[in-house]
């Protein structure tokens, strides 16, 4: 209940503050005082006095005022942006004192003699709406004056502001010819003495510059938020500046523009993570607090940073508006809030002006680099970097369906602008996802075909880098078991963007299969520590860099939460087994074989063996010449895991006799004692009725295969037996799969030696080279 003696009016309120405050102090910080200083003398006061207004608080770069008369209010509003706008005619542009006004009618708090409530705060949001230069004013007040004042308004609809309950309808006061009729002269009246004092303000306020460099925008009649605690952070502060920006708001008309505010967000991400000096809360943790009401102190309690980030975005045709507003969170003030304005084409020079106050009120010292280069525009088609925000967030939704859908937004952003190397960063990773995934079987394609188009659109990112494009690169890089140019190439990446929290996840992996666990683990924590809100595939790098040390308790705790938070992934209770096998917990291994089993058995695979999980490490590149799969052997043995068909060694046995070489971004690969056979040779064969075995998977061999080819999945059919039906070991086989790059066929051949076969032949060009030569294809 409030307190009966609390006094309450219904008033006038009129908020007002300076564009670009912060800018014009640190440029011309005596200079900027004394302008303002002059313009509160010879034109505020007096003004102020004329229409009978009063003064409640004056801060170094705004006023808070209430007027007894709302056409008063209006009046005063109208003929002093008209008289800055007179005052700034003979100023250059960067050294202009602009304001923007507000002016609401409502119920406030009186205490002494300042004024308190929402009558308040709902003058200064309707400040924050207004343009440079400008008046927004609620509909009361227009409904009040529209009969009394030959004035004209704009309607923009309804707009919800923050912290108040219910959208406020909005109007902006046109400043044209007819306003300008209404001005009347500078009237030499006594003004009114201000209940606050100008030179004891503006001392502090230039007191408080010099102590913490400009970091504190004192804004009185703005509600300080809860400050947050240190001591309830989930995570301690970090050494440098601290931030996390929250989603934009799309405060457009038009829902569907989510994605436009949504993209200005990941990009001040982005840009802000380009700065070595800022630790900047990656994407995937702050976009779980999208369309959420949360109090800034939770968020800088959870992500373990001081300062937050939050705005919104206004797009209406071509033009664009983003507010936004920094808040440090222990002290619970705003550290500064501007309006930006322009058109679509301005875009990225808008987005620079965020990123430079955010820089210039946290103090942080720019690189050499980072000045020279960080915020370069990726393009310069605007229509084209649209495009791409919209293939981006369909893209970033993660399901075969988006991420299929994406494509086309990529492709219209290249037509735009052959040369956006984002944009070929897009298509290269939406690529790599169905080649990694398997969608491209649904898509009519074959593995190699979405192989080659994720590296022939990496290379052409490469040429214009950006992060994703490294990323995407040395994934591919690892995939090929080239780990040292792997390892590189995400170092670039991390370059470009300190805190993308994947990279240092695709890092982590890649450690791992270089036999490097103890870095793998700091890279993995470092990425948990950008994305406290991390997914469980975090958890699944740490775990196996903790198996590698031979931290067991350790390993089993973190896949213990794997598998609680995916219950259905197979692969963790193998890697629980293992685990828990070197420990020597006979029961809990026994269980999650089980459990392995159970989810086997709904997808038709087979029951966990030493063999399988060695079949699936001899057909991975990234452990050719590995020690990585010995401590994985050993822990299922323990854990009573069944050795299977044959000892999971003697797939690694054959690998000997494979070798591959790097050529143009491919593997390349040779088969001791087996001759490499060309297209016409194999169409000679197969007239002949030589056997040749296609050891692609069944929905690949479906699609398309050599007339006659007999079919042995390397993975399932292809074993000992299976092949003594199709050949006699002193007869002509022929083995293929997806070209030169696949190592599936110089697999088979290899095992094919290493049975007895004497006479193997190496199809490298595979089906796609008898397909080129135009021979016939048959579809089963």
């Amino acid at each position: 209940m409030e307190p009966q003696d609390v006094e309450r009016k219904l008033t006038t309120i009129l908020s007002a503050d300076v564009i670009g405050y912060s800018r014009l102090m640190g440029e011309d910080e005596a200079g900027t005082l004394a302008a303002l200083k002059a313009c509160r003398k010879e034109l505020i006061d007096p003004k102020a006095a004329q229409y009978h207004g009063r003064t409640v608080k004056l801060m170094g770069d705004g006023a808070l005022m209430e007027f007894t008369s709302v056409v008063d209010a209006v009046t005063f509003a109208v003929e002093f942006q008209l008289a800055m706008r007179a005052r700034n005619a003979e100023v250059p542009e960067d050294r202009q004192i602009v304001f923007r006004i507000g002016i609401n009618i409502g119920d406030i708090i009186v205490d002494g003699e300042d004024i308190y409530g929402d009558g308040v705060n709902v003058a200064a949001r309707l400040e924050a709406l207004a343009q440079p230069g400008g008046i927004c004013i609620r509909r009361a007040v227009r409904n009040q004056v529209r009969d009394k004042l030959d004035l004209d308004f704009e309607d923009l609809g309804e707009i919800e502001v923050k912290n108040i309950t219910r959208p406020v309808r909005v109007f902006r006061v046109i400043l044209d010819d007819k306003a300008a009729a209404l001005a009347t002269p500078v009237l030499d009246l006594p003004a009114e003495p201000a209940r606050g004092r100008w030179p004891a303000i503006t001392a502090g306020l230039a007191l408080s510059v010099v102590v913490v460099a400009g970091l504190v925008w004192w804004q009185p009649w703005e509600p300080k938020v809860e400050p947050a605690s240190v001591e309830r952070m989930a995570y301690p502060l970090p050494d440098k500046p601290s931030i996390a920006v929250l989603p934009f708001t799309n405060m457009s008309d038009d829902p569907s523009q989510e994605y436009f505010a949504d993209g200005m967000t990941e990009d001040l991400i982005t840009d802000l993570s380009k700065v070595s000096g800022l630790f900047v809360i990656s994407r995937n943790s702050v976009f779980t607090y999208k369309g959420k009401a949360v109090k800034v102190r939770q968020v800088a309690e959870d992500l373990g940073v001081r300062y937050v980030l939050e705005g919104s975005v206004r797009r209406a045709g071509d033009e664009v508006r983003i507010n936004a507003q920094l808040i440090d969170a222990l002290s619970g003030y705003h550290v500064w809030a501007d309006r930006y304005d322009g058109s679509l084409a301005d875009v990225f020079a808008l987005q620079d002006k965020v990123v430079g106050q955010i820089v210039s009120a946290l103090a942080v010292s720019l690189t050499g680099v980072e000045t020279g280069a960080g915020m370069d525009a990726e393009t310069g088609v605007v229509e084209a970097y649209d495009a791409f925000l919209q293939g981006w967030e369909l893209y970033r939704r993660g399901t075969q369906g988006d991420t299929v859908a994406a494509i086309p937004f990529f492709e219209r952003a290249i037509e735009l602008d052959p040369d956006y190397g984002r944009a070929y960063a897009g298509l290269a990773a939406v690529y790599w996802r169905i080649t990694n995934l398997g969608w491209f079987k649904d898509l009519g394609l074959v593995w190699l075909e979405t192989y080659d188009l994720a590296r022939s659109f990496v290379a052409k990112a490469l040429e214009r880098p950006t992060s994703v494009a490294y990323s995407i690169s040395s994934l591919i890089l690892a995939f090929q078991g080239r780990r040292d140019e792997a390892l590189a190439e995400i170092d670039r990446s991390i370059a470009l963007d300190h805190n993308d929290p994947d990279n240092y996840i695709s890092k982590s992996w890649i450690l791992i299969f270089a036999g490097r666990p103890e870095e793998a683990e700091e890279s993995a924590r470092l990425a948990m520590r950008i994305n406290p809100h991390f997914s469980p595939d975090y958890l699944h790098a740490l775990g196996r860099a903790l198996f590698y040390q031979e931290r067991y308790e350790e390993a089993a705790e973190i896949f213990e939460r794997v598998a609680s938070r995916q219950p259905e992934r197979k692969q963790t209770y193998m890697r629980l087994a293992a685990t828990y096998g070197h420990l020597g917990r006979a029961e809990e291994a026994k269980a999650a074989v089980a459990k392995y089993n159970e989810i086997a058995a709904k997808s038709s695979y087979t029951p966990l063996t030493v063999q399988e999980v060695g079949l699936w490490f001899e057909n991975t590149y990234a452990f050719q010449d590995s020690a990585y799969p010995e401590p994985m052997f050993e822990g299922l043995r323990k854990a009573g895991v069944p050795e299977g068909a044959a000892p999971a060694r003697e797939g690694f046995d054959f690998k000997s006799l494979v070798s591959s070489h790097v050529a143009e971004n491919s593997n390349y690969f040779d088969v001791e004692g087996v001759p490499k056979v060309a297209v016409a040779t194999v169409k000679a064969f197969s007239e002949r009725g030589v056997a040749i075995v296609d050891v692609r998977d069944a929905g690949s061999y479906g699609r398309g295969h050599i007339p006659g080819a007999v079919h042995l999945d390397l993975n399932m059919d292809l074993t000992e037996e299976n092949l003594s039906r199709v050949v006699d070991k002193d007869d002509d086989v022929v083995f293929h799969c997806w070209g030169a790059v696949c190592s599936y066929s110089a697999m088979a051949c290899a095992k094919a030696r290493l049975w007895g076969y004497t006479k193997v032949h190496y199809f490298a060009g595979g089906f796609p080279a008898w397909k080129a030569a135009g021979y016939t294809v048959e579809v089963k």
